[in-house]
């Protein structure tokens, strides 16, 4: 019997399809996902600000009800023109 051997099959062309696309594809998606961070992260700062605001509002507008309820909204206007927050 004869002595058998498998002969690696080589590639046909130099250059694999992986490669070829590898050299210009991570820098779109660095710039696609950099760009995905920051309005991300700029909406989550935008959020914050919106909660925290609502938070101050309410606990301000509670606090005037207590101690001024026939004057709510002007209490709240003060308060908040003192704090040297714009309301409206």
């Amino acid at each position: 019997m004869a002595n058998l051997q498998s002969v690696p099959k080589e590639p046909e062309s130099g250059e694999t399809p992986d490669t070829a696309a590898t050299g210009t594809l991570p820098i779109w998606q660095w710039l696609v996902g950099a760009v995905l961070v920051v309005a991300l992260g700029s909406w989550l700062v935008w959020l914050s600000a919106y909660v925290q605001r609502m938070f101050i509002e309410e606990e301000i507008r509670g606090a005037c009800q207590r101690v001024m309820p026939d004057t709510v909204q002007r209490c709240v206007d003060t308060v908040v023109i003192q704090r040297g927050g714009a309301r409206r």
